[in-house]
């Protein structure tokens, strides 16, 4: 279905001889917006260009494709771009979705807690993580902020089911996790001490899990003309 893939048995991506036109994904490897994108298109098991980009100096073909410069970017062989990454995580498990992610993690709860992450949660985050930058309140203030719009809800969820769908994970956890991820990193001490026992279990699934291992090789930033870097990592596209 879609770009299918077949899986090279020493897990080392190889461009075949033959070119078959391939989306081409833009992304950031820290961002969480990339993240996210990142483990629907590994759970769909769909094949990708992958494009590393330096934020600091973006290549013309990602701006040419979409003039918001953000990451991710998913430009399609038809030439539609996808420069949301909510749509990118849609439209890959709309390829491939044999664990039901769509069906499990997009329901209307679900697309609120999304909308909260994407709203109050990172607005306190950025100034919790920079709190230099925002001196009008105090580190503290901010990260109390985080948790009573998001951190506090998620755990009232995992406290009842493992994931946020149920028992097993979908496109909500996938979604969620990276600021999540973004947010316990800022003060890890802080965080490993918190009462919030079991959001911190069900990030540390996520952090340990295969899927986020192989969402999170390391790549050379992409420059014209350099062989493709297949996604996911030992993905082999085919005709």
């Amino acid at each position: 279905m879609g770009n299918a893939l077949r899986r090279d048995r020493s897990g080392t991506p190889r461009v075949p001889s033959w070119r078959p036109v391939l989306p081409i994904l833009y992304s950031f490897r820290r961002c969480p917006y990339a993240i996210r994108a990142r483990l629907a298109l590994c759970q769909a098991d769909v094949a990708v260009a992958l494009r590393e980009v330096v934020l600091s100096n973006k290549p013309a073909a990602m701006l040419a494709a979409s003039a918001a410069g953000t990451v991710p970017v998913l430009q399609l062989p038809s030439g539609e771009v996808i420069a949301q990454s909510l749509d990118i995580m849609r439209w890959a498990l709309g390829q491939q979705d044999a664990d039901g992610w769509l069906a499990r993690g997009d329901t209307a709860g679900q697309r609120a807690l999304i909308d909260t992450c994407d709203g109050a949660f990172k607005h306190a985050l950025d100034r919790y993580k920079y709190a230099e930058r925002h001196p009008e309140r105090s580190a503290h203030a901010w990260r109390d902020d985080a948790v009573a719009c998001l951190i506090a809800p998620l755990e009232a969820q995992l406290s009842a089911t493992a994931h946020l769908g149920g028992e097993q994970p979908g496109l909500a956890d996938a979604a969620i996790f990276p600021f999540v991820r973004q947010f316990a990193a800022v003060d890890a001490a802080w965080w490993v001490a918190s009462p919030w026992v079991a959001t911190r279990r069900w990030h540390d699934r996520w952090v340990a899990s295969a899927l986020m291992a192989a969402c999170m090789h390391k790549h050379a930033p992409w420059r014209p003309g350099a062989a493709v870097t297949l996604f996911p990592p030992g993905a082999q596209a085919t005709p």
